[in-house]
């Protein structure tokens, strides 16, 4: 029994490895490699309409740097052609092609010196030198960077080998982001700002190498035919150099990646600090900020309220902050409140703002509400006093009625539908019963008379208990 269950559960997991095997399987979906090489070959090309294209690009890119656009950023990368370049490195050093990686290097170095040229003159002659989010994002890459330009070079060339060549390489060259450092490197030197221009064109080398590092790997993993070699140590003089550059790239992101992790974790645990330390009966915080200046760091916490004592406020909060994981950190406390009385110079326009905005909408809604049921004690007033005009005229014309209502009511369906029907109701109180005749004589007038339609007549007897049956005309 055991030995059954045992080759039945075998079956089914080998069944499940050789459809996971087909799910995968890429050898149907692989194009003629030296087509695929030739057509990586004509890309690596550099000249003519390819590097009028690329300034263009530039000054398109540049341009949604300064306005820190992302859209326009996005569209000069659909026009840079700066991926041929660096997928034909990738290539070179997977079929050990020097010529290529030669030819490949020598174009995107010319690319890349050419594309800070124009950034820079754009940046000098800009009136608009402020610094933006898009610009200041390019210029501290991380390890994460690293791994972007690796995986996005293993769909590039993942895209370039197979039949459907589809619009991979373009979001490659989105996600890698190959034509923004190049930008901000140029606004580096143009500002004079080196620490910009070394930190945009670093990341510019991670994308450039991991990406062709990608390519080299995936020429090797798909067999692509490799170049007959005369000079072996040459060839294995340049791969070690290739590899010894890779490696020497990537140290450095590691390093910025630990800072970043660092400075993430005590910024954590400063916000968890406030949220949970500055808790006071009439005094808030309006602003906090934690951040790590040349190694120190600070946290900077601003209050509104009453004003409290902020020297044995921080005495008080010191001993806390070890436990809480801010050894060394500097607690920085104002106050927005002097007195009882509001430092409206102490506010800033941004919380005005939200304040504003807020409150607007706020003021929006109770204007919606207050229009509602200022509709709804009109339909009622109406109603009343339709039911006032009504009644004197209902006892001459029709004797037998003893009191009068006049009302819109509402009913909820138990259909499932959910829906509310809107019905005009017309209450009599009679002390003798009206012949059908009468009866629509009296909804007749009623219409005539209140100018509503389709009114349902309720009738019951003044000595009777209620009449759930009614008359429509």
């Amino acid at each position: 029994m055991v030995q059954q269950q045992w080759e039945k559960g075998k079956n089914i997991f080998q069944t499940f490895k050789n459809y996971l095997k087909w799910f995968f399987d890429i050898s149907d979906g692989l194009g003629e490699k030296e087509s695929v090489i030739n057509n990586i070959k004509e890309g690596v090309s550099f000249r003519g309409t390819n590097i009028l294209i690329l300034i263009l690009a530039m000054f398109i890119a540049s341009l949604g740097l300064n306005v820190n656009s992302t859209a326009v950023i996005i569209g000069a990368m659909l026009i840079s052609p700066l991926m041929g370049p660096i997928i034909g490195m990738g290539l070179g050093l997977g079929i050990h092609d020097m010529p290529l990686i030669k030819r490949s290097f020598r174009n995107l170095a010319m690319a890349a010196l050419f594309s800070i040229i124009a950034s820079t003159l754009y940046f000098l002659i800009t009136p608009l030198s402020e610094e933006r989010s898009e610009l200041l994002a390019r210029t501290s890459p991380t390890i994460y960077d690293v791994l972007i330009a690796f995986f996005g070079g293993c769909a590039g060339i993942l895209a370039l080998s197979s039949k459907q060549k589809g619009n991979v390489l373009p979001g490659v060259a989105i996600a890698t982001a190959l034509m923004p450092p190049l930008c901000t490197a140029g606004y580096g030197l143009a500002t004079l700002q080196f620490n910009y221009f070394l930190g945009a064109f670093y990341l510019f080398l991670i994308n450039s190498i991991f990406i062709g590092a990608a390519t080299a790997l995936g020429v090797h993993f798909f067999r692509f035919p490799r170049v007959r070699i005369d000079d072996n140590k040459r060839s294995s003089y340049v791969t070690r150099i290739v590899y010894a550059i890779t490696i020497i790239t990537i140290i450095p992101s590691i390093f910025l990646t630990y800072m970043m992790l660092k400075e993430n974790y005590f910024v954590n645990n400063a916000n968890k600090f406030v949220d949970r330390e500055f808790v006071f009966p009439n005094t808030q915080v309006l602003k906090r900020s934690a951040d790590i200046v040349d190694g120190k760091k600070i946290i900077k916490v601003s209050l509104v309220g009453e004003s409290i004592s902020v020297d044995s406020l921080k005495v008080a909060l010191y001993d806390k902050m070890a436990d809480a994981g801010l050894e060394g950190a500097t607690l920085e406390i104002s106050q927005g409140f002097s007195s009882g009385n509001l430092d409206v110079n102490k506010l800033s326009s941004q919380v005005f703002s939200d304040l504003y905005k807020s409150n607007q909408r706020k003021m929006e809604l109770q204007a919606v509400k207050i229009d509602s049921l200022q509709r709804q004690l009109d339909n009622d007033r109406r109603f009343t006093q339709l039911t006032q005009s009504i009644v004197s005229e209902m006892r001459i014309l029709f004797p037998e009625v003893d009191a009068f209502s006049l009302n819109r009511s509402f009913f909820a369906r138990q259909d499932g539908s959910m829906k509310v029907d809107t019905m005009n109701m017309a209450i009599v109180t009679l002390h003798r019963d009206l012949s059908k005749a009468q009866e629509d004589k009296m909804l007749k007038y009623l219409e005539a008379r209140s100018g509503l339609k389709d009114i349902r007549l309720i009738r019951y007897r003044s000595e009777l208990k209620f009449r759930c049956d009614s008359v429509e005309n």
